[in-house]
This record gives structure tokens, sequence and C-alpha cells, in this order.
């Protein structure tokens, strides 16, 4: 069968984008993506202290929402897709690239973690995007896609990623099961999960610049990915070309995660 794309392959459609910290974000990435293909955008910020980073890319990209969004503020969640609802009357896609563990939980490896830490970075990290789920999916009338970022940590142990490993794997079989729940409604759902990236989120975790190093060393295309390959295979997965794929975790890291 012949599918009848239209140019630019993502003309029209809705997409929320949350996790914007600035320009070297992997939200950003995504939006750039999605915007390059003829995509409509919602841009959130996390606070007043945010605003001022990231409201100069949402003005870049003709943002046709600037929503501020803290997910652990009660009913801030509701707002946004109240605006989305008021605005377009629909979603088609939404990507969810934020993630948060308190520092001392992080660092201090998975056995000293405390319930509260542990509480809280599975909450924003994880259980966030299966709120925000719940309420794109009535707003996908037509179906839509649905991404949210892990890393290579959720299957394997990497050094030092401690606490957030076992929170991006949670966070992977969210996906996996939205993916079944959601499927008949014609809605696909995937975890992606990018090699190490130079950003602020990432700055957090201790020894980071070795991390980096030893993917270059050990990705088969010898060089590290961006903030655009993980965009453009989002934009990709959310194009009528991928019509039939849902529930995976897409690696988008060169070709690390098959070595040895």
């Amino acid at each position: 069968m012949v599918v009848d794309i239209p140019h630019p392959i993502l003309q029209g459609k809705k997409v929320l984008i949350v996790g914007i910290a600035n320009e070297h974000s992997i939200a950003y990435g995504c939006a750039n993506a999605f915007r390059e293909l003829g995509a409509e955008l919602a841009i959130t910020y996390l606070n007043d202290k945010a605003r001022p980073h990231v409201e100069p890319l949402a003005q870049a990209l003709d943002a046709a929402l600037f929503l501020p969004l803290d997910v652990a503020e009660p009913g801030q969640l509701e707002a946004v897709f109240e605006r989305i609802e008021a605005k377009w009357g629909k979603l088609d896609i939404l990507v969810h690239s934020i993630a948060f563990a308190p520092k001392d939980d992080l660092q201090g490896g998975l056995l000293n973690c405390s319930a509260e830490g542990f509480a809280k970075a599975m909450d924003v990290s994880c259980h966030s995007f299966v709120r925000m789920a719940r309420l794109a999916a009535p707003l996908m009338v037509d179906g839509g896609s649905m991404f949210a970022m892990s890393y290579y940590g959720a299957q394997k142990v990497v050094p030092n990623y401690n606490l957030m490993g076992p929170v991006k794997a949670a966070l992977e079989a969210s996906c996996r099961y939205l993916a079944y729940e959601l499927g008949h409604r014609k809605i696909r759902v995937h975890a992606i999960s990018p090699g190490p990236l130079k950003t602020r989120a990432a700055s957090g975790l201790k020894d980071f610049e070795l991390l980096l190093n030893e993917a270059v060393e050990r990705a088969p295309v010898g060089e590290l990915v961006d903030i655009d390959d993980v965009g453009f295979t989002c934009a990709y997965l959310a194009t009528p070309y991928a019509r039939r794929l849902t529930g995976d975790t897409i690696y988008v890291d060169g070709g690390v995660n098959i070595m040895a």
C-alpha cells in the first residue's frame, strides 16, 4: 500500500514539548526537528528562573503556546492540557524529556538512597509521563505518538548512574505498558535512549566526562550523537513511515548499546 505523505511530512501536527532548559537540551533538539518538518509547537518551561533561558528558543521556533510546567506542582499539568485543548482542540505528539533526583540521593549510590529521594525521582522522572499520557490520550483524536527519554543505564549497570537506573527502567516498562493500553486508539509510545549528551541534567552525574569519553571510544560510528540526532529519530517515529512501530526502546547512541 502506498501511503500518501504530505510535505512537509508533519505539516499541521500539534506537538507538546516538555523539558527544554536551554539550547543544549534534548527536548530542544526534538522541538527543532518537529518544527522543521512542519509541526506546530507547545513548549513548557519549569519556572520563572528557567523562563528567560527558554522563552527566546520558543519564540525562535514560533511556538503557538508557551506555558509554565512543574509536574510536582498540583494543577500545573492539568492547566497545560486545558490550554492545549482550548487552543488546538487536539494533540498529535507528546515529548516527555524531564528527570530529577535529589543530588545526595543521585550521587550517593542506590544502597544509600533515601525513600523520599527515590519517590521524588520516580514521580518526576517516570510517573509524570503516565500522568501526561492520561491527559494527552483523549486529545489524540486521530491517533498520535508519545516519547519519553531514557538511557542505557536502565538496561545495564552504568557506574555512577545509581538511582536513575531503576527509575529509567520503570520508565521504559511504563512505555511498553502504555503502548499496549493505547494501541487500539492508534496511539504509539516509545522510550528513546540517547547516548551520553552534554546536557544540564547530565552534568549532575559524577564523572560524566568519563562516560562521554568511553562512549566515543566504544561507538561503532566513532563519535557522540547530538540533540538533533535524537530529535529527528523522534520525528521519524511520529511520521506515517513508522505507523506500526510501538512499544520499543530506541537507542540513539552511535551503536554503543550493541557492544559487549
